[in-house]
């Protein structure tokens, strides 16, 4: 049995590997000390990209393009940059067996890695319909995005199936990215979700309406409050219908599920202590076991602004999680002290021409502000959540850098409100001034 030993080994080749690489280079790191152990077979990329850019008719995105760290104005590092820094890359490489008391991990090509050090960075996973098994859920051309494979797979049905119609399930992140691109693509889609409004776990009905009025102007057709039930498929088993618990049925070339994801945290179950469905750690990313390390989707960390642990699920925690463990790292090492991890929570889309940003927490009553008709030439509007009397949260469509900038520091902050009228009334004017 192969045996190798590194120093440090970062488990997961998304966007937290990547960063984490980049971190430790910074700080210094010799030739041989650190290993990336990725399943895909690509060097860390910039996961947003794939329901977004990758999938455009016309100029789309490709590798090399968005390797890690351009999605945050960094220098591109591509393959050859890890071999240049004696990092070593094992790429198509799927751990089997972790055992965190012996430091070993098992690949599924009985290789066993050895570290001094590990970082936990395997990301989610997406939640299948199989998994709850809907009947047909295994039929053809019915696709789930999380790697550029998927994305790959995807973007063949969009050129095969030509003007065809699309059905997406789910009216999240994914589905609502997903269903602009497939109607960028000039297909028919139809998006189907259980909940009242789109995004429910960040949206207000307010913000809401506003992108589906945009959707259904475009063309896009929803389907609220109900969800597939079944797929019909031909002899081919290429999916041809989607039945809904309705009763409905709607006629389909491609479906496109996004129903959420789930924490990849099997591997360590029993052996590190959990919470809120994630890997517990503290402010540096430690984990209850010596030298195990957990960023991006898997840690559930103390979120210093509202004193409460929290798991967040999103590219720019990945980022700054991942830079984070690496400098308590080097910090343990050379018996420095550093600051604790003091995380502005912040999530962002973009989609036709609309491109959000929220920063902060959505707890509390909001307050509507701006243009939000979807028939306007140019929208613009927000909303703040207040709590307790003060701004804890504030989302903006179409924001410039400088005034994303200023509800950032908004939510930051957390200014008191004495006028929740005068608030509406003032509008972006309120965050701009703070």
């Amino acid at each position: 049995m192969a045996e190798k030993h590194f120093k440090y080994v970062i488990l997961g080749g998304g966007v937290a590997a990547g960063y984490a690489a980049r971190e430790f280079v910074k700080l210094g790191l010799n030739p041989g000390e650190l290993a990336i152990i990725s399943k895909e077979s690509v060097a860390p990329y910039e996961r947003p990209a794939l329901s977004k850019g990758y999938l455009f008719p016309q100029g789309a995105a490709r590798l090399p393009g968005f390797h890690v760290c351009v999605g945050s104005g960094g220098e591109r590092l591509l393959p050859e940059w890890y071999a240049e820094k004696g990092i070593e890359l094992m790429l198509g490489t799927e751990i089997v067996k972790a055992d965190l008391a012996s430091k070993t991990l098992t690949s599924a090509a009985d290789v066993i890695i050895k570290y001094d050090i590990l970082i936990i960075a395997t990301g989610s996973t997406v939640i299948r319909l199989s998994d709850f098994g809907v009947q047909g859920a295994d039929a053809n051309n019915i696709f789930y995005l999380r790697e550029i494979d998927d994305a790959d797979k995807l973007v063949a049905a969009i050129h095969a199936k030509k003007d065809g119609k699309a059905v997406i399930v789910g009216g999240g992140y994914i589905g609502l990215e997903l269903g602009a691109a497939l109607k960028i693509n000039n297909l028919d889609v139809t998006m189907v979700y259980p909940e009242p409004w789109c995004m429910p776990r960040l949206f207000t009905a307010g913000i809401a309406a506003f992108y589906e009025g945009y959707y259904a102007n475009k063309g896009i057709k929803i389907i609220k409050g109900t969800v597939a039930v079944g797929f019909d498929s031909d002899a081919n088993g290429d999916v041809t219908a989607v039945r809904l618990k309705d009763g409905r049925v709607l006629e389909a070339d491609i479906v496109v599920v996004g129903v959420g994801g789930r924490p990849l945290i099997t591997l360590f179950k029993g052996q590190v202590e959990e919470e809120k469905g994630g890997i517990k750690t503290d402010g540096f990313f430690k984990t209850s076991i010596p030298d195990v390390y957990a960023v991006g989707d898997v840690a559930t960390f103390p979120l210093k602004l509202y004193n409460e642990q929290r798991r967040v699920e999103h590219v720019d925690h990945a980022r700054k999680s991942a830079e984070q463990a690496v400098k308590a790292i080097k910090a343990a090492e050379e018996g420095k002290p550093i600051e604790e991890y003091d995380y502005l929570p912040y999530f962002y889309s973009r989609s036709f021409d609309l491109s959000w940003q929220f920063y902060g927490d959505n707890v509390g009553d909001t307050i509507l502000f701006g243009d939000n008709d979807p028939t306007s030439a140019k929208p613009k509007f927000g909303t703040y959540w207040i709590k307790e009397g003060k701004v804890v949260g504030v989302f903006l469509e179409s924001g410039s850098p400088e005034e994303n900038k200023s509800i950032a520091k908004v939510a930051k902050l957390q200014p008191p409100v004495q006028d929740p009228e005068q608030l509406e009334k003032e509008g972006l004017a309120f965050a701009s001034k703070i």
